[in-house]
């Protein structure tokens, strides 16, 4: 980031607990506090780029809120000083339906069967909270999957890599062996466009904070 010496002094709290999107952000120089949001994730929203887009921000604004509390509470005032909190959503668009985490495996087999040998896409929610800029945006890419018989979809089931995966899969993880192809970002297919995301933490650091 051109601006890493400012970024040097900035705290970066990830409002989930993701695995993969903590070291994504590691991937890109940055080294975030891990604090799960603990919001309701049943939204209204039903296209999928303004579901994950609603998420991310309920997310975000979740843990903000709590730690503008606990500033306040030990009087060092009310704003977020030198704080960015990254909040982030994801699913998996296939045939007009949205595929979020499987809630068990029968869930997880249906959801695979219907991305084995056809297009997908994978929406992305981000939003970054730096005093008090809120900056929302949603990334998609497009994803293709050759055809897989029964038995291959329940051997990657049980290599476990399905019950915390929206669309029931890990491109990063045994799943590769089945991808035909991408359009878009490849990190947004595991959680977070690393990219976007970096150049967006850019534009926030050229202009400062507002707190």
């Amino acid at each position: 980031m051109e601006t890493k010496h400012k970024a040097d002094a900035i705290r970066v709290v990830l409002a989930s607990a993701s695995p993969r999107r903590r070291d994504l952000l590691r991937q890109i120089g940055l080294d975030p506090e891990i604090i799960p949001s603990e919001v309701d994730e049943n939204i209204l929203a039903e296209r999928p780029d303004e579901m994950v887009m609603e998420l991310s921000r309920r997310k975000a604004s979740d843990v903000a809120e709590r730690l503008r509390r606990e500033r306040a509470a030990s009087g060092r005032g009310e704003g977020l000083c030198n704080t960015v909190v990254i909040g982030a959503d994801t699913v998996v668009s296939a045939g007009g339906r949205i595929l979020g985490k499987p809630h068990d495996r029968g869930e997880a087999f249906c959801m695979l069967k219907s991305l084995q040998g056809n297009c997908h896409a994978v929406y992305t929610g981000v939003t970054v909270i730096y005093g008090k800029t809120v900056k929302t945006f949603a990334e998609e890419t497009r994803v293709r999957a050759y055809p897989m018989t029964d038995e291959e979809i329940n051997g990657y089931i049980d290599c476990g890599e399905s019950m915390d995966k929206a669309g029931a899969y890990g491109i990063q993880g045994r799943f590769a062996a089945f991808i035909r192809g991408i359009e878009g970002s490849y990190t947004n297919v595991m959680g977070l466009p690393a990219g976007r995301l970096y150049q967006e933490l850019k534009e926030l650091m050229r202009g400062g904070q507002d707190d």
